[in-house]
């Protein structure tokens, strides 16, 4: 949720920053119905006054021996006006409310405007895998590996979704309990959250009310209720309606949930297996900030996510995103995206975003300065810290070899007990 204050005092400017969005909008219905707002507020707050003034004058009058009746119909008069400029402030806090839960966060003013053509590569490691054979895909590998099992993964369930066997199994938990064990190295709190949401946690994330419609919701159940996203839909509303103490700041968690989401459109011919699926398993990182601390902890969380990737031996690649290409909650992200040899190209694993006060604005979340006993919103910022479905994918193909086998890289093996080269199946 933006703060009106920035509106009504540079409606220009917030404008041409909402346009790097590619978010075009108008704020004079808005500003017209603010001033009104104050005008009623104003003129409420009179009335009251005004109100409590004249009962308070009645024991007066009648001690005097005056006739109270004209003072009471006077008040009766007053309240009756007051009720209707209640009943039209209310509106009009509606109107407001609905049309800033609607806009976008403001992007970082250093982001480019438009989209994904405009990210920028600022960062490149490791040497891009050559083979002196002909390769394999992930897809291939993985059936060849005996690790995945695409075919009764749609038949049980559909196509987007797989399961995962045997030494597959055991990857994918590896990769998991890796990610963890980084996580609690550094001190983050661990959490494992409900996978059932109410509403008010989508609004908070920023994800409704524009992307309703973009997860699963449940019928037959009240209050009505989805399938997380994304573990930080439910981080980011554990302190909602909170206010924490300044010096429990920055709250750092993360999380491991499978993540459920609705795909729109169609998959690409290249983004078969699990580049893309309805279901995958992720950890992700969130953190509560003071705004002072915001951007450290930005950079603490994009130097987390490349160094899980690093250790796992990947080639991979950093890139800031333009703003038209961030979501619709956040400020400013960059991608963690890894090599994908067998279709050429780079693919996230995770983005770590700064949603600066948006969300805990939404959500309420603050703190009380110790200075001034004021509250202040949080920062909230995330990462994921790593999703699997892509790493999986990048160490069948990066660490192939020619006799069809793969090996594990080194700082899986021992969540793998000891196993270091996943061989082909008789």
């Amino acid at each position: 949720m933006l703060d009106i204050n920035l509106i009504r005092e540079n409606p220009e400017k917030i404008k041409e920053l909402l346009k790097r969005k590619l978010w075009d909008t108008d704020f004079d219905e808005l500003l017209s119905w603010d001033n009104r707002k104050r005008e009623l507020i104003q003129s409420v707050e009179g009335n009251k006054a005004e109100m409590n003034r004249l009962s308070a004058s009645v024991p007066a009058a009648k001690k005097a021996g005056e006739d109270v009746s004209k003072i009471f119909a006077k008040v009766k008069e007053i309240a009756a006006n007051n009720a209707k400029n209640e009943e039209e402030l209310k509106e009009i806090e509606d109107k407001i409310f609905n049309f800033l839960a609607a806009l976008p966060n403001l992007p970082d003013e250093d982001l480019l405007g438009g989209g994904k053509e405009n990210n920028k590569v600022i960062k490149t490691v490791g040497k891009k895998p050559e083979f002196s054979f002909k390769m394999k895909d992930h897809v291939e590998l993985a059936k060849s590996l005996g690790l995945v099992d695409y075919d009764r993964g749609a038949k049980i369930s559909g196509r987007g979704c797989w399961v995962y066997t045997n030494l597959g199994a055991r990857l994918e938990w590896a990769l998991v309990n890796f990610f963890i064990s980084e996580h609690l190295k550094d001190g983050y709190e661990f959490i494992l959250p409900p996978h059932l949401l109410n509403e008010e946690s989508g609004f908070v994330a920023g994800q409704f009310p524009k992307f309703r419609d973009d997860v699963f919701w449940l019928s037959g159940l009240e209050p009505q209720r989805f399938i997380l996203p994304t573990a930080e839909t439910a981080l980011v509303n554990l302190h909602r309606n909170e206010i924490l103490a300044e010096e429990d700041l920055p709250r750092k968690y993360f999380a491991y949930t499978p993540c459920y989401r609705r795909e729109a459109g169609s998959y690409r011919t290249e983004e078969r297996g699990m580049i893309r699926g309805y279901q995958f398993n992720k950890v992700e990182m969130v953190q509560y900030t003071k705004a002072d601390g915001s951007d450290a902890a930005f950079e603490e969380l994009v130097g987390k996510a490349e160094s899980l990737v690093a250790k796992l031996g990947l080639h991979y690649q950093v890139s800031k995103l333009a703003a038209g290409d961030i979501s619709h909650a956040m400020a400013r992200t960059y991608d963690i995206e890894v090599y994908i040899p067998s279709i050429g190209i780079y693919k996230e694993v995770s983005s770590a975003s700064n949603g600066r006060d948006y969300q805990a604005r939404r959500g309420m979340v603050r703190y009380r300065d110790k200075e001034t006993g004021k509250t202040k919103y949080c920062h909230t910022l995330n990462a994921s810290g790593l999703a699997t479905s892509r790493i999986f994918p990048a160490i069948l193909e990066q660490f192939q070899q020619e006799d069809g086998s793969v090996l594990v890289p080194e700082v899986l093996q021992p969540f793998m007990g000891g196993i270091k080269v996943l061989k082909p199946i008789e």
